[in-house]
C-alpha cells in the first residue's frame, strides 16, 4: 500500500479546477508535500463551491475540469513523485436541482418502480406512497404558482419530472401535481414530516443506501475507474457515520481500491477510538487538532474567563453537559424530528408503548448519547450510558427506556441480531450530536472560542504535557498513518485565529476589561447588546482574525448567532437583534475609541499568537500521523467558518515567497525570516519539515517524550520521533512576563543535532541538556535532526 508522508489539500472549484491544480503541482512539490489532496470532484450541483452535493457519481464534474482535468492532475502529480488522494461522499447526493441528478429525477418520475428506488432511503408509506419535498413557500399562492412547461412541472425556478400519462395540455397544474410520485409541501413541514433520510437537517442532500451492494457499485463506478487506471492513490471518506454500516462500507471500498490508503472523517469524543476492525488508516485528524490546541492553552485562565462568561449571562454559569443536553433535545424535537418520527415508525408492532411516549424516550436517549454513534455490538456501553442518563433525567420514562434499550440492541451479540430501528438509530444519533453540539452549542459556549472546534470538547479546557504524550504515543503504536490537521474546510476558525485567541487564557483579566469597555461603548451609542455571550464570541473572532473586512465580520457574526439560536435564528430570526449586532461591529471597526481598544488588544495578542501558531504547526507536522496542510495555511491565513475558509488563495504570492526563502544565503536575515505579519516564518517551518519527512521518513518512526527541566519547564514541550526532535514553547505571553528562559534545559539523546530552521548545530551530552534560551532564541519552535545517525 502506498502511503503519504504528508498531504496538501486543494479546494477544487470552477475557478480553481483540476487543470489549475495540475499547474500547482510544482509548487506543492517544492513546498515538500508528498500527496495532493483534492476536495470532492464528482459532478456536483452546478455552481457548488464545495462539491459535497454530488448529483452524478459516474463522472468527474465538468465544471471542475472533468475527466481530462483529473488525468492532467494525476499525470503531473505522479511525474513529480506525488500521490493523489480524493475526498468522496458516500452518504448522500445533492437533490436541490432534480433535473441535474439523473437518479433522483428518475425516482421522482417513476416512484417505487424506478430503477433507483432502492438507491435512496425513502419511507414510502409515511408519504402516502410519495416522496415529500419541502419547497413550497409561506405565501398565499401555495400550488397556484405551479406551471407545466415542456413536459415538466415548475415551481418558480424548481423543475420536476412528470410521470408518463399524468398530464395533458391546458390542465390545472395543481391537479397534475396531485398525480405524481412526489408531493411538494411547505418548507416548514420538512423538519417534522420529511420521509427520506437526509444529511443532517439539509433536505437538499438525500441519503444514499450504499449498504445495498448494487447501490454501492453504481455509486462507485467512477471511483473504481480511478484506481483501475491508476489515477488516484488514496481516499478521504466524508461522514462515514451517516452510512448504515461503516465497517461493511469500508470493507467493500478496500476491495474496490485494492486496500489503498484511506482516512475517514470521524469525530472521536475524548477517550473514544476508532473500531479496530475498520479498514482505514485512521481519521482526518480532528482528534490531534484538539490535543494541540489544549496543550498550548494555559489552564490558569479558565476561572477568570468562566467568571466573565457567567457575568455576561446575568450571573447564571453555563454547564457544558446541561447545555448540550438541551441543544441535542431541541434538535431531536425540531430540526431532526422527522428522523425521530421515522424511528418510532420502525419500532416493532408489539412494542407496547404509544407513539408519543416512544418518541419522548427515543429523543431523550439521543439527547444523552455520549458519542456520535455506536457500531453494535461494538460500543454497546455508550448506548447503556445514554439510557441510564435518560432514566436519571426522566425517571417517569423508565419503562419505555428499558424496552427501547432492548429494541435498540443494547444486548445484541452480533450485527445480524439488530432490528431495523437499531440500525437506523445508529445513523440518527450522529445527526443529533453534530447539529446539537457542533452547529449549536459551539456557538453558545463562548468562554474561550479556540476550544469550540470540530471534534473537540470545550469543557476540556487544557491538556497537560503528560496526557499529550500518552495520546501521541498511542497514535504511534496504533494508527501511525492517520491524518493530522490544524485547519480544514470545516474548521470554525483557522489555526492562526485559534492560536491568537488562545492567548486570552494567559491574560484573561485584560480580556474581561476589554469586553466590558467595548460593551459600555456600544451601549453609550444606543445599542442594546442583550446577548452577552454572543458579543463575547464575536469580539473573540474579531481580535483573532484582525484586521478583518467589514463584510467578512458581519457574515461570520450572522452565521454564528443564527446557529446558536438564542437571540435569533435561521428561521424566523430577530431582525432587530441582528441589526443591533451589525451596528456594534460597525462601531468597533469605525469608531476611533472602540477601534483603538481592539487594536490595543490585538497588539498584546499578536506576538504570542504567532508563537502559538508556530508551536502548533511544529507539533502537527511532526506528530505521529500524516500531516495535512490546508491550502494557504503555510502562511497565517486568518480565516473563519465556511465559506470564509474557502476563499481563493494567492498561489503566485506563495510561490514567490517560497522561492525567496529557498534562494536566501545561509546565515542571512532572509534565511531566517522574523516572526511577523508576513507569515514567512511559518512558510519556512512548513517547507523544512515537510521536506524532511518526505526525504527521511525513518527519522519519524518512533515517539519518545523529552524531559524539560528548570523553573519555567512548563513553558516547553518536546519529543523525539527517532532522529527528528521537536521542541516548542508553551504560554509565550506569561513566559515573556517572567523574563524568558534562563537556565531551563531539554534532555536530548547524546549526539550532534541540527536545527533545520536556523541551521545551527547543537551538541547533547549525557547528563547535560540543551539550554532552551539557546535553542528557542530565534523561533518559538525548533525542529532538530540527528547529524551523527
Amino acid at each position: 500500500m502506498l502511503t503519504p508522508t504528508s498531504t496538501y489539500r486543494l479546494q477544487i472549484t470552477s475557478g480553481q479546477d483540476l487543470h489549475r491544480a495540475a499547474e500547482l503541482v510544482p509548487y506543492i512539490r517544492r513546498l515538500g508535500a508528498d500527496w495532493v489532496y483534492l476536495s470532492p470532484i464528482l459532478r456536483a450541483t452546478s455552481g457548488s463551491d464545495h462539491g459535497y452535493d454530488v448529483v452524478d457519481p459516474t463522472e468527474v464534474d465538468p465544471e471542475r475540469g472533468g475527466s481530462e482535468g483529473l488525468t492532467a492532475l494525476s499525470e503531473a502529480a505522479h511525474a513529480a513523485g506525488l500521490g493523489v488522494v480524493v475526498d468522496i461522499v458516500p452518504n448522500h447526493q445533492g437533490v436541490a436541482a432534480p433535473e441535474q441528478n439523473p437518479w433522483w429525477w428518475d425516482l421522482l418520475a417513476e416512484g417505487r418502480d424506478s430503477r433507483y428506488a432502492d438507491a435512496f432511503d425513502v419511507d414510502w408509506a409515511a408519504g402516502g406512497g410519495k416522496v415529500l419535498i419541502p419547497v413550497l413557500g409561506d405565501g398565499d399562492e401555495d400550488l397556484s404558482a405551479l406551471t407545466v412547461e415542456d413536459g415538466t412541472l415548475h415551481y418558480y425556478d424548481n423543475v420536476y419530472p412528470l410521470a408518463e400519462g399524468t398530464w395533458s395540455e391546458g390542465e390545472d397544474p395543481a391537479e397534475v401535481h396531485g398525480r405524481q410520485h412526489y408531493e411538494l409541501i411547505n418548507w416548514r413541514r420538512g423538519d417534522s414530516e420529511l420521509n427520506y433520510r437526509r444529511f443532517f437537517t439539509v433536505a437538499t442532500l438525500a441519503g444514499v443506501r450504499v449498504e445495498d451492494r448494487e447501490v454501492f457499485d453504481a455509486s462507485h463506478t467512477e471511483v473504481s475507474r480511478w484506481f483501475r487506471e491508476g489515477l488516484v492513490d488514496g481516499l478521504r471518506i466524508d461522514h462515514p457515520d451517516g452510512v448504515r454500516d461503516p465497517q461493511d462500507y469500508l470493507d467493500k471500498l478496500a476491495e474496490l481500491t485494492g486496500g489503498a490508503w484511506t482516512v475517514v472523517e470521524k469525530i472521536l469524543e475524548p477517550g473514544e477510538y476508532l473500531p479496530g476492525e475498520w479498514r482505514t488508516a485512521g481519521t482526518t485528524g480532528y482528534d490531534s487538532l484538539g490535543w494541540i490546541d489544549r496543550v498550548l492553552t494555559d489552564p490558569r485562565g479558565q476561572y477568570e474567563l468562566a467568571s466573565l462568561d457567567t457575568r455576561l449571562r446575568g450571573g447564571e454559569p453555563v454547564r457544558w453537559a446541561e447545555l448540550i443536553h438541551g441543544t441535542k433535545r431541541r434538535m431531536a424535537d425540531a430540526g431532526l424530528a422527522a428522523e425521530v418520527h421515522r424511528l418510532v415508525r420502525e419500532l416493532p408492532e408489539d412494542f407496547g408503548h404509544g407513539d408519543e411516549v416512544a418518541y419522548d424516550g427515543l429523543a431523550e436517549i439521543l439527547s444523552n448519547f455520549p458519542v456520535y454513534r455506536t457500531y453494535l455490538p461494538e460500543g454497546a456501553e455508550h448506548l447503556t450510558v445514554a439510557v441510564a442518563a435518560a432514566r436519571q433525567s426522566r425517571p417517569e420514562l423508565s419503562d419505555v427506556l428499558a424496552d427501547l434499550a432492548r429494541v435498540l440492541g443494547a444486548d445484541a451479540a452480533h450485527t445480524e441480531e439488530l432490528t431495523e430501528v437499531a440500525r437506523r438509530f445508529q445513523q440518527t444519533s450522529g445527526m443529533v450530536m453534530a447539529k446539537g453540539v457542533e452547529d449549536t452549542a459551539f456557538y453558545r459556549y463562548t468562554q474561550l472560542t479556540s476550544l469550540t472546534e470540530v471534534g473537540g470538547d470545550p469543557s476540556v479546557f487544557s491538556m497537560t504535557p503528560e496526557t499529550f504524550h500518552e495520546a501521541a504515543a498511542r497514535r504511534q503504536r496504533e494508527s501511525p498513518l492517520t491524518m493530522n490537521t490544524l485547519t480544514t474546510h470545516d474548521t470554525k476558525r483557522s489555526a492562526a485565529v485559534r492560536a491568537r485567541i488562545t492567548v486570552l487564557a494567559e491574560d484573561p483579566r485584560t480580556w474581561s476589561e476589554t469586553v466590558d469597555t467595548l460593551v459600555a461603548t456600544g451601549r453609550e451609542a444606543g445599542l442594546t447588546l442583550a446577548d452577552g455571550p454572543a458579543v463575547n464570541l464575536v469580539l473573540q473572532a474579531l481580535v483573532g482574525a484582525w484586521p478583518i473586512e467589514r463584510d467578512r465580520a458581519v457574515d461570520y457574526a450572522m452565521k454564528a448567532v443564527r446557529e446558536a439560536s438564542v437571540s435569533t435564528a435561521w428561521v424566523d430570526g430577530d431582525e432587530e437583534f441582528e441589526a443591533d449586532l451589525t451596528r456594534f461591529i460597525d462601531l468597533v471597526l469605525t469608531d476611533p475609541g472602540a477601534r483603538g481598544v481592539v487594536e490595543g488588544c490585538v497588539a498584546r495578542l499578536e506576538g504570542p499568537g504567532w508563537a502559538n501558531a508556530l508551536a502548533a504547526t511544529a507539533l502537527q507536522l511532526t506528530l505521529p500521523g500524516v500531516p495535512d496542510v490546508y491550502q494557504g495555511q503555510e502562511l497565517w491565513e486568518p480565516s473563519l467558518v465556511d465559506p470564509d475558509n474557502r476563499r481563493p488563495v494567492d498561489f503566485a504570492a506563495l510561490d514567490t515567497l517560497l522561492t525567496e526563502l529557498d534562494a536566501a544565503a545561509p546565515g542571512t536575515e532572509h534565511a531566517t525570516p522574523p516572526v511577523d505579519g508576513t507569515g514567512a516564518a511559518r512558510m519556512l517551518l512548513t517547507s523544512r519539515v515537510l521536506r524532511l519527512r518526505r526525504e527521511r521518513p525513518e527519522l519519524f518512526a518512533d515517539y519518545t517524550p523529552l524531559t524539560v527541566r528548570g523553573a519555567l519547564a512548563e513553558h516547553a514541550l518536546g519529543y523525539d520521533r527517532g532522529g527528528a526532535a521537536t521542541v516548542v514553547t508553551r504560554f509565550p505571553a506569561t513566559l515573556a512576563a517572567a523574563g524568558g528562559f534562563t537556565d531551563e534545559t531539554v534532555d536530548l539523546p547524546a549526539g550532534t543535532w541540527e536545527d533545520i530552521l536556523t541551521r545551527r548545530e547543537l551538541t547533547a551530552t549525557p547528563g547535560n541538556g540543551i539550554h532552551l534560551a539557546d535553542l528557542l532564541t530565534t523561533y518559538p519552535a525548533a525542529i532538530l535532526r540527528r547529524k551523527d545517525d
